[in-house]
C-alpha cells in the first residue's frame, strides 16, 4: 500500500485492526472488487470474517478516503483504492471484463454538462457499459 493507511485511520478516529488491514489489502491486490470477492479473498488468511464486518470496514475506509466504489453492474458496488488514478469503468456487456481509463478521457463530456446543465460531474463513479474490443473481433469472425 503506497499510503499510509494506518494513520489516516488514526487522525479520523479509528483504530487499526487486522480486519480493515486485510480487506484494504484485498483490495489494493483484486484492484476491482466487490464484497463477495473480497470476503472470499480475505477468509483465505482469516476464515472467521463474514460479510458484514466486510461492509463495515469498506465504509469505513471510504470514509476515511482510502478506497472508492463505483456501480459497474446491476449487484453489489465494485471498490477499489484511492491510491490508483481517478478512472472511468469500460464495461464488457458480452464478457463481463472491466477496463479503466483516465477521467481526463471525458472532460469535453464533463465540461459540456457544466456549461448546458451547471452540473457537477463525479466521472470517477461512472461506468460505461457496451462490448469490448476482443468481443467485438470475434462478433466480426462469426
Amino acid at each position: 500500500m503506497t499510503r499510509d493507511w494506518d494513520e489516516v485511520l488514526r487522525e479520523h478516529g479509528f483504530r487499526i485492526t487486522p480486519q480493515r488491514q486485510l480487506v484494504l489489502e484485498a483490495v489494493n491486490s483484486l484492484r476491482h472488487a466487490t464484497p463477495e470477492t473480497l470476503l472470499a479473498e480475505v477468509q483465505k488468511t482469516a476464515g472467521a470474517v463474514n460479510l458484514s464486518t466486510i461492509y463495515r470496514t469498506l465504509e469505513v475506509l471510504e470514509q476515511v478516503g482510502l478506497v472508492n466504489h463505483a456501480h459497474i453492474g446491476h449487484g453489489a458496488p465494485t471498490y477499489h483504492s484511492v491510491d490508483e488514478d481517478p478512472h472511468i469503468h469500460l464495461v464488457c456487456d458480452t464478457c463481463s471484463k472491466v477496463n479503466s481509463i483516465p477521467v481526463k478521457a471525458a472532460e469535453l463530456f464533463v465540461q459540456l454538462l457544466r456549461d448546458q446543465a451547471g452540473f457537477e460531474t463525479d466521472v470517477a463513479h461512472v461506468s460505461v457499459h457496451g462490448q469490448c474490443s476482443d468481443c467485438l473481433e470475434r462478433m466480426k469472425l462469426l
